[in-house]
């Protein structure tokens, strides 16, 4: 066949070339999928019809509802006063601020399903206080955008969502199947981070008379957030859907009634920047949907399953090339994109071998993670570097330990699938 007439041929060369001259990656998706549509007379007209129906879903409802409670809880002050109190809970110990930078990624992640976001809440308060303990800005910079990739592996998780509805699993049972995994990176994270300040003698502030019990006290609502979204799904009191709009009205009660920081000023900026986010999210969720949808009708998305099996007959040898893959992916890819494009190939390989849909979405969601602070893309590191005035390449030096530290984690969360379904399976969730 002439490869001009191949439609995986124009469906990878109409989405590369957009990307390379800085197209947005909905842009890109959408318009190769429309394109092949119209070229091989597939029902240009029902473009409309799918694009509505790709996000006409009340699993992907959670999406917009999870991103307005993240907003809500940081403008709320509930962040920092989460930050107060895990930094006078470990004191002045060698890398303290760091690795309370690390614990509240990780504690935050149970609030905020989105990398940036969490960068976003955490890097203005985190940052200049880790640089006024003597912390190198770089190096805080580095911290802060790494350990908020924990925020998609860390349930609840706008990637978890994501993938439940490509495959058709629980969120609940991946929101539980993230936990012990999103331990594990913040574990080899936290130690990675130790070593770097052990070397440069980094410590943390030290702790005033009665300053944890203040703290505690202060933060104790915010304390609460995780225990209602997670509590109220596993209880099964709520769906994560009702979860998100529980934990909306919970953020917005405690911003106006308690700490009263939440008037009707700040109220309209959260609403515009949950509008932005939640447009950008779904605009990518529905294009990209799309172009999957196009590459099954026309079948080049099975051929591509079949060369990745055909390429060895090792299950390990498979893990690894996907793993590989989707390192790659995640260096050029928004994680939504990856999960959308990459994940209908990966469903024959996954029946193929008999692989848990639970561990291998976590397996998925945490090379996501690691995406997102692998340039040319690296949303996390961007945000990051715009909070503190660093470059992408002041950066790359303090990011690497902590991203063989990651990938150290992923290892075992790809080797061990135990580490991923000891919790739903111990909750009777599948």
């Amino acid at each position: 066949m002439d490869i001009f007439q191949n439609p995986g041929f124009w469906a990878i060369l109409l989405f590369i070339i957009p990307l390379l001259i800085r197209v947005p990656i909905a842009v890109a998706l959408g318009c190769a999928a429309y394109f092949l549509l119209w070229k091989w007379d597939l029902g240009v007209q029902m473009f409309s019809y799918t694009f509505y129906g790709g996000i006409y879903k009340f699993p992907l409802l959670a999406i917009p509802l999870f991103i307005l409670a993240g907003v809500i809880m940081e403008k709320a002050g509930i962040a920092e006063r989460i930050i107060d109190l895990i930094k006078e809970c470990v004191g002045n110990v060698t890398g303290g601020m760091a690795i309370a930078t690390v614990a509240v990624a990780t504690f935050w992640g149970a609030v905020s399903g989105s990398g940036p976001a969490t960068v976003a809440a955490l890097g203005l308060v985190l940052i200049p206080g880790m640089v006024k303990a003597g912390y190198d800005k770089a190096f805080a910079t580095s911290v802060v955008s790494v350990s908020s990739g924990l925020a998609i592996i860390i349930p609840p998780s706008i990637i978890f969502i994501v993938y439940s509805d490509l495959m058709g699993t629980s969120v609940g049972s991946l929101f539980a199947a993230g936990i012990l995994p999103g331990m594990l990176v913040a574990l080899f994270l936290g130690f990675a981070v130790w070593l770097m300040c052990r070397k440069q003698g980094y410590r943390g502030m030290p702790r005033q008379p009665g300053a944890l019990f203040i703290a505690f006290k202060r933060a104790i609502w915010g304390l609460f957030t995780p225990v209602i979204i997670l509590g109220g799904i596993y209880g099964g009191v709520f769906t994560p859907t009702e979860a998100a709009a529980v934990a909306v009205f919970y953020g917005f009660f405690v911003g106006v009634f308690i700490y009263r920081t939440l008037n009707f000023r700040v109220i309209f900026q959260i609403l515009e920047n949950t509008l932005l986010s939640s447009a950008v999210v779904m605009l990518v969720v529905a294009c990209a949907g799309q172009y999957s949808l196009v590459g099954n009708t026309m079948g080049f998305i099975p051929k591509i399953a079949s060369f990745l099996l055909n390429v060895t007959s090792s299950e390990l040898g498979v893990l690894l090339m996907i793993n590989v893959m989707l390192f790659i992916a995640g260096m050029l890819l928004e994680a939504i994109a990856i999960m959308y494009v990459f994940i209908p190939i990966l469903v024959p390989v996954v029946a193929h071998f008999g692989w848990d849909p639970v561990w291998f979405g976590v397996m998925v969601t945490v090379n996501m993670a690691i995406g997102q602070i692998t340039p040319p893309v690296a949303v996390n590191l961007f945000v990051g570097a715009n909070i503190s005035g660093c470059s992408i390449e002041e950066l790359t030096k303090p990011v690497l330990p902590q991203l063989a530290a990651a990938i150290i984690a992923l290892a075992f969360i790809s080797y061990y699938p135990v580490i991923s379904t000891f919790l739903p399976k111990l909750m009777g969730l599948y």
